[in-house]
């Protein structure tokens, strides 16, 4: 030990190890976002482990219950796009608990076909837990800050813009022929 180390300190070895953690637990906030906003729900369920659980406020239970609940509300929205913000992990061994700010934006038609553009901002309290080597999520909370809720001002006309990539909702989105090395 060095005069300048203390030992209380963890080893660089012992930081990297933990950054790597870190990192595998914000992948797994980000995909989250991913595999929503595709309504996607095997992606969806394969960052859950098996026994996860959820808390969105209106639904509470399983992560099993939860792909299908998520996927009936994001069913009557036309797009959504979370944006992941702050992100904070701490690591207790096989645990590890993150507050994740969200900034959800949504697209929603009324019975009349007009669109509104509802914002729902809040944090995501998610625990992790790493099992057999590989961390997954085993509860998500959903804390809510605040929302507003404004006319579409969306000025893009997709049917008649070919040329444009549009983001689209499943397998057909872009992004999913980019990581298969499509593109």
């Amino acid at each position: 030990m060095t005069e300048t180390q203390s030992a209380d300190l963890p080893t660089r070895d012992q930081r990297i190890s933990d950054m790597l953690d870190k990192q595998d637990c914000v992948e797994l906030v980000h995909r989250m976002a991913r595999a929503i906003d595709r309504c996607d729900g095997q992606l969806i369920d394969d960052l859950f482990h098996p026994d996860a659980t959820d808390d969105h406020g209106s639904f509470k239970g399983t992560a099993k219950d939860f792909v299908p609940w998520v996927l009936e509300v994001l069913s009557g929205m036309q797009r959504t796009q979370h944006i992941i913000g702050n992100i904070l992990i701490e690591l207790d061994g096989d645990i590890a608990r993150g507050e994740c700010y969200f900034i959800a934006h949504h697209t929603i038609a009324d019975e009349d076909g007009k669109t509104s553009f509802m914002i729902a901002a809040g944090r995501y309290l998610d625990r992790f837990e790493r099992r057999n080597g590989e961390w997954r999520i085993a509860h998500r909370g959903a804390v809510y800050d605040w929302s507003s809720v404004n006319p579409s001002t969306d000025i893009w006309d997709r049917a008649n813009m070919a040329d444009y990539g549009f983001g689209v909702r499943g397998e057909a989105d872009p992004s999913y022929r980019h990581f298969a090395g499509e593109t």
